[in-house]
Order: structure tokens, then C-alpha cells, then sequence
């Protein structure tokens, strides 16, 4: 044969894809507290959706694509009217529950939030519930969803232990694309050759930079771009369940294959088997809405509020102690644009606890980003790593996001060093947290619903057995405004 002669023989699928496909079809959850955790997460990810819903830069893009689009039993998009195909209802969804950047989120080599994938999942489950109905069949249930959620999110989070997609210029949000395909095909009635064709898909499709999450160019995109990638994921499971064929070298291929052409030649890495490892050890954020490299930094500025608020002019430097990830992705100097630029800003959030005490998403508006105490806070501020947080940020036991503040005033006074290695969210902070979580999804709740209204949406969310049996249609009908 000559040299020049491509050989044709298709090969078998990869092997991350193969292993993503037989733990989707075959893996069963065996711990029940985790489907504990995973309610946690989505009252936690619907809450921060429904409070999305102040704003109108959110609530600009949901809706159907034509005006009075109508879609006899379609998905419903939470705390609004809208009955969508899954597809636009996927994007809406994905679009509320991310846009404030406040529920859970996973670091490691790749960062992201594994709830992202909610968009689609519960899109998906809410049209094939209401179809079955249609049809004379039984719908799925919420544990269908819950199933669902900690797949999703073992994909998304397993392949970001080791996998930096972010080094290589994309975005996180393809890993919501590769975990929303995978389980959403399943969840459509796909077989495994059929959600080993979809994630193929998901791989050759074009895949998102991060130009949006960084400056100069950080933007509201970052706020939408989940919701279109879960969006997508059920668009390419809807193909494939036509019969549309696969393409089983999509990641090895030479010269042509995602390796090669998008991760610089270099093969995934596995640290763990795919199992229930991400959920359970899943970050809330539950305190602030903010980046979250950044909540424990928040917090340290918090504590030191009520000893330098009336000292603002003898500061002479604040000292930030934080990580490497912390400084390559949200340490900024300069002007900040928007909304999206600040609450991607270690030093903007930082003052922002310094100066006011506490951090919620209208502080991010421009109205307050005016006050020029924020900014001369800001050039104030002197970043460095400490290696340890750095380490003890990927030690798989201990996954710490630390940061600490020192404020050195022009007297040569100095506060105390006040370090927080592990946020509320954490899991070495669970047991502190849910209480907190749970009061922070009722206040939500009741930024939209009417008080007996929303008193039903917590009471059942919070009575684990009656969520977990209740058909997914009638608890989104609960959430029709």
C-alpha cells in the first residue's frame, strides 16, 4: 500500500467515550444520602434561576425563538409562562440558573458548575412526562431527575479532575454539553450505541472559547453560554435518536480528531472511575454570588468590616493571600466594564465585603460600582499565591479554595492575617451549610411566588420522600407562575 494511502477501516469507539456511555446505561447510585445532596442542588439551582428573574438582561432571552410559538405539551421554563420545545426550553433554563453565578460549582484542572446541565435535564423530563401523559403513559418522577443530576454531574466533574480545557483556550461549558448529551439521550429512551453516537456528536460539534469569561473582552455571554450548551446537548440527543449515525475516532483521529485539533495532541486523563464522587463532594455556593475562587476571600473581607470601615483612608495596602487558579482567572486591574466583568474580580468582590459588609448581586450593578471607594480599595491591593493553597486547591482530600487578608494601615499597623481555607459550601461544611442553603432557596422562592404558593414549592422540596415520587409534569406545574 503506499505511503500516501489513508487507510478506511472505522475504528471502535474511544475509550472515554465508551466508559461515558456503559456508566450512563449500567452504573446504579447506591448511596442514598447523595440523591439527599442532589435535591439540595437543584432546590438550590431553581432558587438562584427563579431570583434571575429580576433582571431584565436575563429575561430578555427567554421565551420561544417566533413569537407566539405554541408547543402543545411542551417543557415548562420555571417561575414564568412559557411552554417551549426542549430545546429553547433547555437554553431558558440553563439561562436562569446560571446567570447570577450563585448554586453549586466544581474545581479542579477544569472549573465549572455541574447544575448547568439542570437546563436540559429538566426540559427533557418535563416534555416526556407531559407526552407519556398525552399518550396514556406513565411520566418520570423527580428520582428520574435526581438519577439524571448526579450522572450529569460525575461526567462533567470526573472529566475536570485532570482535563483543562481552559489551557487550551475553551470553555468549561463543553463538559455541560458532553454530560447533558450523554444523559439526556438515556433519558429519551436511547440505548448504548445510541448515547455512544450522541457524545460523539457532542465532541465534533464546535466547541466555545473562553474569550467572554476574561478580560478585556468579560461579558454577559458567560451567563448564557451554559443554557446554550445544555441546549445543544438535547438538540444532538434529538438527531441521534433519528438514526443519525456516530463517529467513533471523533477524539483520536489524526490530524482531524479533537485531540489534535483542539487539545494539543494530548490525550484525557482519569483520576477516578465514573460513580457518585462529584455530588458528594459537590461546592455550594450559598453565602455569595460570587466567582467561586473568590467566596472565602469574600468572607475573610466580611470578618474584617466592622474593624476598617471607618479606617478606609488609613489603609495604606490590603494584602490577598489566595491560589493560583484564583490569579489566573479572576485577579484583574483596570476598569471593569459590566456586571459580568466585576463579578469575575477577586479585588472588586473584595472590597466590595470590605466596604459594605456583605456581597448580593445588585452590588455588581453599576450604580454601585460608582462608588469610588471600591476603586481606590482596589490599587490598593497586592495579590499573591501561597503554594500550599495552591497544592491542598487539587489534593482530592481536601480540595481546598483558600484565601486569606491582611490590611496594613499607613501607620505601619497591621489587622490580624484572616485566612478561611474552606467556604460554607464545602463539604468539610455541609452540616453548617444546608440550613443555610435551604433558607436561601425559600427567600428565593419568594421573590416570585405568591406566600402560599410558594410555602407549597418548600414544603415539598424539603419532604424527601414525597419529592423524590412526585411525577416531574406536576412539579413543574408548581412552578408556573
Amino acid at each position: 500500500m503506499s505511503a500516501n494511502v489513508e487507510s478506511n477501516v472505522k475504528p471502535d469507539y474511544d475509550q472515554p467515550i465508551k466508559d461515558i456511555a456503559t456508566y450512563v446505561t449500567d452504573y446504579v447510585v447506591e448511596n442514598d444520602h447523595v440523591y439527599d445532596t442532589a435535591r439540595y442542588c437543584l432546590m438550590d439551582t431553581l432558587g438562584c434561576g427563579l431570583l434571575a428573574l429580576r433582571y431584565p438582561e436575563c429575561t430578555k432571552h427567554l421565551g420561544p425563538i417566533v413569537p407566539g410559538t405554541v408547543v402543545p405539551n411542551g417543557a415548562r421554563v420555571p417561575g414564568t409562562q412559557f411552554e417551549l420545545d426542549p430545546i429553547k426550553a433547555a437554553f431558558d433554563i440553563g439561562c436562569i440558573i446560571r446567570w447570577l453565578d450563585f448554586n453549586d460549582t466544581w474545581l479542579a484542572a477544569e472549573w465549572g458548575h455541574p447544575s448547568d446541565n439542570m437546563g436540559g435535564i429538566l426540559a427533557v423530563a418535563d416534555y416526556i412526562s407531559r407526552q407519556r401523559i398525552a399518550s396514556g403513559y406513565e411520566p418520570l418522577t423527580m428520582f428520574d431527575v435526581l438519577t439524571a443530576m448526579i450522572k450529569a454531574h460525575e461526567i462533567q466533574g470526573v472529566m475536570a479532575l485532570e482535563n483543562s480545557f481552559n489551557r487550551v483556550g475553551l470553555d468549561h461549558v463543553v463538559l455541560v454539553k458532553l454530560a447533558s448529551t450523554a444523559v439526556v439521550t438515556q433519558m429519551l429512551g436511547g440505548d448504548r450505541e445510541e448515547i455512544l453516537d450522541a457524545v460523539s456528536q457532542a465532541l465534533v460539534d464546535g466547541q466555545s472559547l473562553r474569550t467572554y469569561r476574561h478580560t478585556p473582552n468579560a461579558g454577559s455571554r458567560k451567563s448564557w453560554a451554559a443554557g446554550d450548551a445544555t441546549s445543544r446537548a438535547v438538540r444532538l440527543a434529538l438527531i441521534t435518536m433519528t438514526g443519525e449515525m456516530g463517529y467513533p475516532g471523533v477524539l483520536s483521529a489524526k490530524t482531524w480528531g479533537f485531540y489534535d485539533v483542539l487539545f494539543g495532541g494530548k490525550e484525557f486523563k482519569f483520576q477516578r472511575p465514573y460513580g457518585e464522587y462529584v455530588m458528594d463532594n459537590i461546592l455550594f455556593k450559598i453565602s455569595f454570588p460570587a466567582e467561586f475562587h473568590a467566596q472565602t476571600a469574600v468572607e475573610c473581607a466580611i470578618k474584617l468590616h466592622p474593624e476598617i470601615i471607618n479606617r478606609l483612608d488609613d489603609i495604606d495596602r490590603v494584602e490577598l493571600t489566595t491560589h493560583e487558579s484564583a490569579i489566573r482567572i479572576i485577579s484583574k486591574q483596570g476598569e471593569l466594564h459590566n456586571p459580568a466583568d466585576r463579578d469575575h474580580c477577586l479585588q472588586y468582590m473584595v472590597a466590595i465585603g470590605l466596604i459594605f459588609g456583605h456581597l448580593e448581586a445588585d452590588h455588581y450593578e453599576a450604580n454601585v460600582a460608582a462608588d469610588p471607594r471600591i476603586d481606590t480599595l482596589r490599587e490598593k491591593m497586592v495579590v499573591a499565591e501561597d503554594k500550599r493553597y495552591s497544592e491542598e486547591y487539587h489534593d482530592p482530600n481536601k480540595r481546598s479554595i483558600a484565601n486569606a487578608i491582611q490590611i496594613v494601615f499607613k501607620d505601619g499597623t497591621k489587622t490580624e492575617k484572616v485566612e478561611v481555607e474552606y467556604p460554607i459550601g464545602h463539604k468539610f461544611r455541609r452540616e453548617e451549610g444546608i440550613p443555610v442553603l435551604q433558607a436561601k432557596f425559600e427567600r428565593n422562592v419568594k421573590t416570585r411566588f405568591p406566600q402560599k404558593h410558594a410555602n407549597a414549592i418548600v414544603e415539598i422540596c424539603n419532604d424527601k420522600e414525597t419529592f423524590e415520587g412526585m411525577p416531574v409534569n406536576e412539579f413543574m406545574d408548581l412552578l408556573v407562575i
